[in-house]
Formats: C-alpha cells, structure tokens, sequence
C-alpha cells in the first residue's frame, strides 16, 4: 500500500541539500530542521493506524532523496500487514538508492523477521534517522545494530542528533507510541478518561438524563477515540441508564471490545451490548456475584470475569495480561474516582459543552477524590484546547509518558518458563489464544501455511473457508473481499458479518468439515516449525484445555461445558508425532 510516492517535497518549497555527519556540532541548523521535520512526518502518518496495529507500535517511514524531497511514505496499517519501511521503499522505487529513511520507531521485528531492516538495506538506503528505540527490551537496540552492520549510517534523535528542534521531533515520537511505553512502564493499558460535561460541571441532569450535553461533531470525535482503543470501559450504571452499543463508527473501521464493570452485577437480562454479533462483551464483577445471571449471559456469549476484590487496578492489570494496549473510560463518576485514585488513568478528553443546567445532585465527571485543598488537585500536562463545533475540548496527560527503557522479560526468558506450570490442576494445561506469528491462520501471517488441497497441491491458507465452493455469486464476491481485505480484524468482521446475514451462503458440510480443516492446518504448522513441535511434545501428559470461556465449540467453556476441540485436537497431533497414533487416517470424532 504505497500511501505518498514522488518528487513532492512536503515541507520546504525547494530541495535542501542534506549532507549528515556523525558528528552533531558539524550537523547545520538546516539539516536539523529537515530531520527532525521529517521525523515528525513519520510519527503523524504513523498515528494513521492507531487502533488497527494494536498490540504492535504505530510505525511510519519517510524516504527522503540527498536533496530533501520526499520520494516515498508508508505506515504499519494494521497487525499482520507490510511493515512502514516495506511500503516505503515500495513507493519510492529506485530513489531509494542513496537516500535517508526518517522512522519514528526503531523496527521492531520479531521472531527472526527482519523485512524492514532487508528492505532499507535492499533498496539502497545509506542513512537512517530513527526517533525513539523500541521500548520493549527484548527488541531495544536490535535493528538499530543490524542496520549498522549492514554498514548504514543510523543517527538516533537524542542520542545522535540533539537540539531543541530535534527534541520536539523526539516527544512527537514518544506521544504517538504512548500507549505501548505506558503499558510497558506501567504493566496496566494505556487508559483515557473521556467525559461530556456542562460549562458548571455536570454530566446530567438531576434526573440522570444526559443526552445530549454535547454536540454531534464532538460525539464523531468520540468514536474517533474509541476507534483508537482495544476496549471501551463502562460501570453498571450506565449499562442500566443510558443502554449504550459502545460503537467506534457507522461501519468500517476497529472496533473495540466493551468491557462492563460492576461489583453488585445488577444489571438489565436485556442489553445492547448482550449482542456479540458485531463485537465482544466481557463483564467484570465480584466472585460470586449472581451466578444464575452468570451462566444467562454466557449463553449468549457474553464473558463474565470474576475477581476476589474488584478495584480498577487489578481489572486493569489483568487486561495487560491479556494483551490489551489502550482503554478508553466512558464511565460515570464514582468509577471515574476510583480509576483516578488508583492510578490506571493516564489521559483525560473532556468535551465542555456552552450549557448550564444546575442542579444541587446533578452528577459530576468525576466522584469523591478525599481533596480538601487546592493544592491536592491533580495538573493536567501538555494541555491542549481545540474547539469542536460549539464544544471545547480540553486534553492533557494525569501521568507524563516515560522516558525510559522498560524492563520486560525478553522472548527467551518467556520461552524457558515450563509450560506445564499453571495455576490450575498439574495434569491440566489451558491455553487462551496463544497463537504466535508462525503460520498464523490469517491471510495476513508473514509465514502463511501451505495445505494440502485434495489433489495432491498445496493451497495457502484462506480465512474464507466457510464460503469456498458455494455456488453462488454473493458466496465467491464474500471470499475475494475476504481475501482483499486490510487487515485481519476487517476480514473476520466481514465474515461473520455475512454469515449473521446469510446463513444459506455457508457450504452446506462445513459443520462436519471445520473440524478436519482445523486438524490439517495444525498439522502443517506444527511440522513445519521445529520449535512449535518441540512446544507441544513439553506437554506430553497433559490434558490441553484451550480456555475460551464463551467459545464452546473450540473451547471448553467457562465450567468445562465447552467441547474443547482445538484442545484434543492438538493432543491427537501430539500423539501422533509421539508415535501413538499411526496415520491421520484414525482422525474422527470419536477419536477426538
């Protein structure tokens, strides 16, 4: 996806000849000017995909002739897609010989690929400028190094080039990425506090009515934030009041998971954010709480995640666990009070609306804080107003993005830990969507696995299974928009997307079917990747559990209901690479 490509110069009306040294004290002002205008260039296109690369940095490349102009631009759209400096080099063609690539992030490639090192290096790159090295320490400093012992000349802002300009161009790089350096920092998501409130500080009236305090260009802003997050957080209360769908946008685009926190789990049998059709609902709430609604709401395929002692800490921590990077608070304010106090708040949007409603209850953003003094109140820093239609926003961080190398247990260290050891019983081991990016089963995997087809070739894998072989055009069309889309979240959107709306366009066997192209798909990959095949025969012993709690197909469920079939089938592979079985010929449901 070549997104800019050409003699354009972006930021200067004629080419500066841009001649860098190493050395910093011989670096002219006007070279610094157009490094770090071009660093800047690559941290806004970057922020182009904030959302879709979750839990990946947002990455951008600028390409830049030794005359200044730009000759190609690229960003990371989303996970699973061309990296920034592919795309790059793409657009810019054979004037990459010779130029400068301008990244807002050191490449982060994991797992032995290294496509944005070998397309800089391929192209022809000579110089390098990179705005912040990868946060994540298992990644720090890696492609900065192999870059150099390819013999390119790699100039790190603040390290390399310092000045005040440069170290405005830095800050743009850390901001763009400030999710995944908070999260990094701070083992808890990235969160935001978003609120509407009235020009005397209410968010409703003293009825509980709010809609609507602000106006409909600051409500398309506010989709425009949840789109930018992985989840959307919201307490009992509003699910009861004001029954939100907790959408990111009229169609298109991410679309966040809606995560309901409620101690009491009094709340509606009948809810917008019950359907699951679009996009997942989990419930957070005390051990124990109402365990009839429970099992109610897994049924229609709500999670419900329960803690001993509920406070938005150990929410929030748990969520890092499970790999989320963002999260966008729309919450009333007593929970609004109890994130800020424990600390999980890191930014705060507050729409202000020109209205005055009054009223001696009428709720507040924010609840109870224990201030008693002025000088207790929370400063917001790096403020920014912005006025939205007749609304004013006001932005600002609670807590400043570090500037600091995390410590994180690097890949090695993560790999050396026993499998076998978990929580639960020793004889079981649950897994919960471990996949990695080895033959990932997505149009979009690096390392697509091949298949075999029926006739002796081999295929490469298709997100779009379920509706291969219909003889129907609306079928064929669902599996080429499938296979054309952006990016994973998109093609799997469209597919339940078109499954919900026709039914009839699903092959007719693909109940029965499923399950064997899941096991020749394991199969591949599992004998394809040494490590992952030494991975699995670590369990020898052991009952696999995949613990999807609403998944009850290939999952086991929440109470062990679920028919865990990714489970046994990776424990029939694993007996037959132990030899236990003698041909896949054996693979049927009784054996499973």
């Amino acid at each position: 996806m070549a997104l800019f490509s050409g003699t354009k110069s972006y930021f200067y009306s004629s080419p500066i000849l841009c001649k860098s040294t190493a050395s910093n004290s011989n670096h002219s002002h006007a070279a610094h000017s157009l490094d770090a205008a071009y660093i800047k260039r690559a941290a806004q296109i970057a922020d182009n995909s904030a959302g879709f690369t979750s839990p990946h940095p947002n990455f951008g490349c600028v390409i830049a002739t030794p005359s200044g102009v730009v000759a190609g631009e690229g960003y990371l759209y989303a996970q699973g897609t061309k990296a920034a400096e592919v795309l790059a080099v793409e657009a810019a063609g054979s004037f990459s010989k010779g130029s400068t690539a301008y990244l807002n992030m050191e490449p982060g490639d994991c797992h032995g690929d290294q496509s944005a090192v070998s397309a800089l290096v391929q192209a022809g790159i000579t110089r390098v400028v990179v705005g912040i090295r990868h946060p994540l320490q298992h990644l720090h400093g890696n492609a900065i190094r192999s870059l150099r012992g390819q013999g390119l000349q790699v100039d790190v802002v603040g390290e390399d080039l310092k000045s005040k300009i440069m170290e405005e161009a830095r800050k743009s790089c850390l901001l763009v990425n400030a999710p995944l350096i908070h999260r990094a920092t701070s083992r808890v998501p990235f969160s935001v506090l978003k609120y509407a409130m009235t020009l005397d500080g209410k968010i409703a009236t003293t009825t509980g009515h709010a809609a609507w305090i602000s106006s409909k260009k600051s409500r398309n802003r506010v989709f425009e934030l949840r789109g930018r997050s992985d989840a959307i957080i919201v307490g009992g209360n509003t699910v009861r009041k004001d029954n939100p769908r907790l959408t990111a946008r009229h169609g298109g685009g991410h679309t966040p998971i809606r995560i309901v926190m409620t101690q009491t789990f009094n709340l509606p049998e009948e809810a917008n954010l019950w359907d699951i059709s679009d996009v997942s609902t989990i419930v957070v709430t005390q051990r124990g709480a109402r365990r009839s609604f429970q099992k109610l709401l897994a049924s229609k395929g709500v999670e419900v995640v329960e803690f001993d002692i509920l406070n938005p800490r150990e929410v929030m921590e748990y969520f890092h666990d499970r790999g989320y990077l963002s999260i966008l608070w729309e919450c009333g304010g007593t929970l609004a009070a109890s994130a800020i106090s424990s600390g999980v708040i890191h930014k705060v949007f507050a729409f202000v609306a020109p209205k005055i409603i009054g009223g001696k209850n009428a709720p507040s953003p924010v609840g109870e804080l224990g201030m008693v003094e002025m000088s207790q109140a929370l400063d917001l820093i790096d403020v920014c107003f912005e006025q939205v239609g007749p609304d004013m926003l006001i932005s600002g961080f609670l807590q400043p993005v570090p500037d600091l190398v995390p410590v994180i247990p690097s890949e090695d260290e993560t790999f050396a830990i026993d499998p076998s050891i978990t929580p639960y019983e020793s004889r079981i081991i649950f897994f919960y969507k471990t996949w990695d990016p080895y033959g990932a089963f997505s149009n979009f995997s690096p390392h697509p696995i091949q298949m075999p087809d029926g006739s002796g070739a081999y295929a490469t894998w298709s997100s779009a299974h379920k509706f291969v072989g219909v003889d129907e055009p609306m079928a064929k069309d669902c599996v080429e928009k499938i296979k054309s889309a952006k990016s994973p979240e998109e093609a799997a959107r469209m597919g339940r997307s078109m499954q919900k709306q026709r039914p009839d366009l699903v092959r007719s066997d693909w109940e029965g079917l499923k399950i064997d192209v899941m096991y020749r798909a394991l199969k591949c990959k599992f004998s394809i990747y040494p490590h992952l095949q030494s991975m699995l025969l670590s369990t020898a012993g052991s009952v696999l559990v995949e613990a999807s709690p609403h998944d009850l197909f290939w999952g086991g469920g929440r109470e062990g209901e679920g028919l865990n079939y990714l489970g046994r089938l990776l424990m029939l592979i694993r007996s037959e690479f132990l030899g236990e079985c003698s041909s896949p010929s054996e693979i049927t449901c009784e054996a499973l």
